[in-house]
């Protein structure tokens, strides 16, 4: 039963940050967003979690930069709003 909902939290996360992609793609979001940013880190995080159960170095490593690179698109999301603002 623990397999299955490890199985789903890493499902969800998968189709979070190929989801973004798709939609970068289309032209649906801009990589500078903020929906982007948001889907990429939820999804690498859920990967991360899900990586807890079965553990995959490279998978957990290549997690972490992506958590790191939607840190950094998020800071400069609000770092711009918070200029255009002031």
């Amino acid at each position: 039963m623990i397999d299955i909902v490890f199985d789903i939290i890493g499902m969800t996360g998968t189709f979070l940050v190929v989801g973004a992609f798709f939609l970068l793609q289309l032209d649906k979001v801009s990589p500078d967003g903020i929906k982007y940013n948001i889907m990429n880190l939820s999804g690498a995080i859920l990967l991360l979690i899900s990586l807890c159960y079965n553990f995959n170095l490279a998978s957990f490593v290549i997690e972490l930069f992506w958590i790191a690179a939607s840190l950094i698109g998020l800071y400069k999301y609000f770092k711009k709003r918070k200029l255009a603002t002031a």
